[in-house]
């Protein structure tokens, strides 16, 4: 599909980025404010043209050619504005940057691929060692639609003009199947509302 329709696509259910919303735990949005862009009382804010944005598009195919090269064990697919559906709830969907096949065992897995810059103390205890909730939240929504068996996220962090780094994060379904059912089933209860046009409660981060 063009990008054109792939965006519109998009806006019938939730898709990766969406997933923290519902959970409260995504530091640019919340709840309401996702329900009333999926029940079309507001739009989506297009932020295409920042240059972080632009930077992170730009460098996307470097740097899964970089995973490619460090994990030679994969075949590394992309497809540009493609959407997978979940078997038995079609509003959750996924767009990949990438899709692993072990070539050895034929297991499928997802790569996802970030770019950020590092230049407040939060932000480096986001990164410690860890990876910060929302895109974990992503990952768990990538494997609960796909069905595949693990999932790898590539980071490219930039601490300053003279340090930059790649972080690699490897997940493994099998250990994520609690927190999987819960996202899954946090994001049916919100998708109800939308299709009710019911206004959720608004959820809160624990603290």
């Amino acid at each position: 599909m063009t990008r054109e329709e792939w965006l519109e696509e998009r806006k019938t259910g939730i898709g990766g980025s969406d997933a923290s919303a519902i959970l409260g735990l995504n530091p640019y949005s919340d709840n309401i404010k996702l329900w009333e862009i999926k029940t079309k009382r507001a739009e989506q804010e297009d932020i295409s043209n920042k240059p972080y944005v632009q930077y992170g598009v730009a460098m996307e195919d470097n740097l899964r050619q970089s995973f490619a090269i460090k994990h030679p064990e994969f075949e590394v697919i992309h497809e540009e504005n493609t959407i997978i559906r979940h078997p038995k709830y079609p509003f959750l969907f996924a767009s990949l940057d990438g899709v692993l096949i072990n070539k050895e065992t034929g297991e499928k897995g997802i790569l996802e691929i970030k770019t950020s810059e590092i230049l407040r103390s939060m932000q480096k205890e986001k990164w410690n060692d860890r990876v910060p909730d929302n895109y974990f939240i992503q990952v768990l929504h990538y494997l609960n639609v796909t069905g595949f068996s693990f999932a790898y996220l590539f980071a490219e962090l930039t601490y300053s003009e003279d340090l930059q780094m790649t972080k690699t994060f490897k997940f493994d379904r099998n250990n994520l199947t609690e927190d999987i059912d819960y996202l899954q089933e946090k994001e049916i209860e919100f998708w109800k509302y939308v299709e009710e046009d019911k206004r959720p409660p608004l959820v809160l981060p624990n603290m």
